[in-house]
């Protein structure tokens, strides 16, 4: 009855699911705030805060039905989007500055973001597609038993599954806050730096991110919180093994999940439903821990640039 599984695997279920999630809603909340145009950012916004309104079940239940054999028969393609993604967008970008100003000027500034749709559309399909071939090429046919035999246990529900899914829940909360704190720095600030010579990307760093920085802090802060309390993403994806580790590959077993599966199943008054109340205290405590870290750091962040 060991809580300490239990605590591990809530810890890495949050931590791969705020590595995925963090970067792509932070960037994007940068973008669509500073960036984008006002029309395309009334239709991006609300899309995006409406996935928040999916149910987490939903979620759950697609990442263990299609989400996990589509990951275990395509891994080369997942690590192949991972790192072909960004160095497809990077070259565009560069491509696209060297352009001439002519051609660039015939889209409209603010909508740059919607010319890489079918950049992002065709390299996913080009490593899906190439993914058996790559397999085939250097991993002997089977990128799963090639981990195997040098010594990674792969399981079929596993931390990236849970990663991506519960990601996938995490990003609108951080999002929408984060998007709403640097879209709310004052103007007078931007304008001023502008005026001053400095370019967009040197107002985001020097003036954007300070200033906005409080809100940030809290919108990572209320996704991690939101990732340590999910239940039945981690239950339907994680294949509920008490595993203490953090390999990407295996599953592990969550407190809320294991008090979802096991509270039906325990006799009042017994000591198995005495320890899932505590771990539910654990839970609770763990959650108040942070909280109460992260109001002190937003305080902190919000005395040093409220001046701005």
């Amino acid at each position: 009855m060991s809580l300490v599984p239990l605590t591990v695997g809530t810890l890495k279920a949050a931590f791969y699911a705020m590595l995925f999630a963090t970067p792509l809603a932070l960037m994007g909340a940068i973008y669509t705030a500073y960036f984008m145009s006002s029309k395309l950012r009334g239709k991006v916004k609300p899309t995006i805060e409406v996935m928040e309104a999916l149910p987490t079940v939903i979620l759950g239940f697609l990442a263990g039905l299609w989400l996990a054999p589509f990951v275990e028969n395509r891994l080369p393609a997942v690590f192949s989007i991972l790192i072909l993604m960004p160095i497809a967008m990077l070259a565009f970008a560069y491509l696209w500055s060297r352009l001439p100003e002519r051609l660039r000027s015939l889209v409209p500034d603010g909508w740059e973001a919607v010319l890489l749709m079918p950049i992002i559309i065709l390299v996913g399909w080009i490593c899906i597609t190439a993914s058996p071939y790559v397999e085939i090429l250097f991993f002997d046919g089977s990128m799963r038993q090639w981990l195997t035999d040098n010594g990674f246990t792969y399981d079929q529900r596993n931390a990236l599954v849970v990663g991506i899914a519960m990601g996938f829940a995490v990003i609108p909360t951080i999002f929408s806050i984060a998007e709403d704190a640097v879209f709310n720095v004052p103007k007078h600030l931007t304008q001023g730096s502008l005026a001053l010579g400095a370019t967009r990307w040197q107002t985001v760093v020097g003036v954007v991110l300070p200033t906005a920085s409080v809100g940030m802090f809290s919108a990572v802060m209320m996704g991690f919180g939101r990732a340590v309390g999910e239940t039945m993403i981690v239950l339907m994806a994680t294949g509920n093994s008490p595993i203490m580790n953090f390999n990407i590959f295996e599953g592990m077993r969550t407190l809320s999940a294991n008090i979802a599966v096991e509270l039906t199943e325990a006799a009042v008054g017994s000591s198995h439903i005495r320890v899932l109340f505590l771990a539910a205290l654990v839970l609770l405590a763990m959650t108040f821990v942070v909280n109460t870290l992260a109001e002190i750091i937003r305080q902190r962040l919000r005395k040093r640039y409220g001046n701005l």
